[in-house]
């Protein structure tokens, strides 16, 4: 009889030899999910076009598609004054001109940073540059960026466009817009009563506070959905408990607290309960 090829790996008595687990057909599947989501992910400063208000966060660019050349808003740290920059010098390597939506800011005086009011849909935009200046706008139109705090007049409340451009409307519930003065110069303006082609603007975001905002909504979402948890041992020790911190609960069968959180009268079954203990002193 031909002799056996025996294995030269080293073995100890009693251990327990690895089962090798086949390798199924979804294996590959989620193997290739898992790798192309790695290629699709984005670099985070990559600048992107936000989808809704939440999302209006961090540095940002703002462009106006002004004919026959869009403008950026720039803010000048020399002067301390907002200006209107065309961007037809930008050209690309070949010499072309850049579409609008690919355009993204070449320098620092393009950005702007938007920061949130908390509890509230309204933001606040400050200069990237200089001294961190706000925008602002009082009750004659007049827009500066030269104030150091914000109050009322620096709020704005942006409005994304079905066609995904923004408007933004001031404290006075008038409209930001691009206006034409004498000898053809271009100033920002804050009185418009209506939103029209001078009242919207392209905005730029960077991608990273565009997955920061998805993953905010997430987490409140899921927040909402997710039924109370029913911790009696808990909500026992904060409310009563005996020397040393022992705390007691309720023998009564725990189906009654299903059945409540059911109908929506958790925190009042759980008073309940705890008032047959006699020992809830806020019962």
């Amino acid at each position: 009889m031909a002799d056996q090829i025996r294995s030269t790996k080293l073995k100890f008595k009693g251990e327990k030899t690895k089962k090798k687990r086949k390798r199924e057909a979804g294996d590959d599947e989620r193997v290739g999910s898992s790798s192309k989501r790695k290629v699709d992910d984005k670099d985070p400063e990559t600048w992107v076009l936000p989808e809704n208000v939440n999302e209006l966060r961090g540095p940002t660019f703002i462009i106006h598609p002004s004919d026959p050349s869009p403008i950026s808003i720039n803010y000048n740290a020399t002067t301390n004054r907002i200006a209107l920059q065309s961007l037809d010098k930008d050209k690309s390597e070949e010499g072309e001109s850049i579409k609008v939506l690919d355009r993204t800011p070449t320098d620092v005086s393009q950005v702007w940073v938007v920061t949130r009011i908390a509890g509230s849909s309204t933001i606040n935009l400050r200069t990237g540059t200089g001294e961190g200046k706000f925008l602002s706008c009082d009750a004659h139109g007049l827009v500066s960026a030269d104030r150091d705090a914000r109050g009322p007049q620096e709020e704005w409340t942006p409005v994304v466009l079905p066609d995904g451009m923004v408007a933004f409307m001031n404290v006075y519930e008038k409209y930001l817009g691009v206006d034409e003065v004498a000898g053809g110069a271009l100033q920002l303006r804050g009185d418009s009563d209506e939103v029209g082609f001078a009242e919207r603007f392209w905005v730029k975001i960077q991608y990273k506070y565009k997955k920061e905002a998805h993953e905010e909504e997430k987490k409140r979402k899921d927040g909402l959905s997710a039924p109370p948890g029913i911790d009696e041992s808990s909500t026992n020790r904060v409310y009563q408990a005996w020397g040393a911190g022992r705390s007691v609960v309720s023998a009564d069968d725990k189906k009654e607290l299903k059945r409540a959180r059911k109908e929506g009268r958790l925190a009042e079954a759980m008073l309940d309960r705890r008032a047959k203990l006699k020992s809830d002193r806020f019962c």
